[in-house]
């Protein structure tokens, strides 16, 4: 049992059903996150995850089933879920006409962080990155990789239990890839859940475990060493082929 396994659930749900109409977007998921997880939430587009993602950070109800957020029920205490998460998305994650100071005090006044605080973590966070001296810079003069690695340590500024981070190494270099996985191996040892969506297979292999979503529904879970084992296939991409064109 590794060490993740002996902690808390951050994260769980029990038989969520989303239903638009008569279409069902996501059909009886059942799965768990522990607390300090790396976890990989995959799928083709379509498949139900960008759903799945919405109601995980109470921005939309499920239909029907149990979902859990660290601690709480997305139904009856969204706001609490949100107060203790974070969030980074493909598409939108910094304001590209403030620079990179008024965008950390921003955030971390949305966060709930006291002016103090925000001050502190700021400067420790710019320090770290390398950008203490370019903290008056325009979001839209750093290049993409430089974006999504300040918008991933915004994300994480008021040290949320759970990040969500939908796709964040879309588009940027395989070095700068490398450098943000760095990253997000480094808030999985401080204790921040880490779920992640993205489109490259090999970045799978970097996660705990991972889901496969196809079709509004899961079709395998499990730590990538076994789902390759079970699938008789020698990549993370081969058994997402599998599965999605079966």
């Amino acid at each position: 049992m590794n060490e993740n396994e002996t902690m808390g659930k951050a994260i769980e749900v029990i038989d969520l059903v989303k239903k638009f109409g008569d279409f069902t977007a996501n059909d009886r998921l059942t799965f768990h996150v522990q607390q300090g997880e790396i976890f990989g939430f995959l799928g083709a587009n379509g498949a139900g995850k960008t759903t799945a993602i919405k109601i995980l950070c109470g921005l939309s109800v499920p239909t029907s089933g149990k979902v859990m957020v660290a601690g709480y029920d997305v139904k009856t205490h969204p706001e609490m879920v949100k107060r203790n998460i974070g969030y980074m998305s493909q598409k939108f994650s910094l304001y590209e006409d403030l620079s990179i100071y008024e965008n950390i005090r921003l955030f971390g006044a949305i966060y709930g962080l006291r002016a103090k605080e925000i001050q502190i973590r700021s400067e420790q966070m710019l320090r770290k990155l390398g950008l203490l001296k370019e903290k008056k810079r325009l979001i839209k003069t750093l290049s993409l990789g430089w974006k999504q690695k300040l918008a991933f340590s915004v994300a994480i500024i008021h040290q949320p239990k759970i990040v969500f981070l939908d796709e964040p190494t879309s588009g940027v270099d395989p070095i700068t890839r490398r450098q943000f996985w760095e990253m997000i191996y480094e808030a999985a040892e401080d204790g921040i859940t880490v779920f992640v969506t993205t489109h490259y297979l090999d970045e799978a292999e970097y996660c705990n475990r991972v889901t496969m979503m196809a079709n509004g529904s899961i079709k395998a879970i499990d730590t990538p060493r076994r789902l390759k084992e079970q699938f008789e296939c020698q990549t993370m991409n081969d058994v997402f082929l599998k599965l999605t064109r079966s």
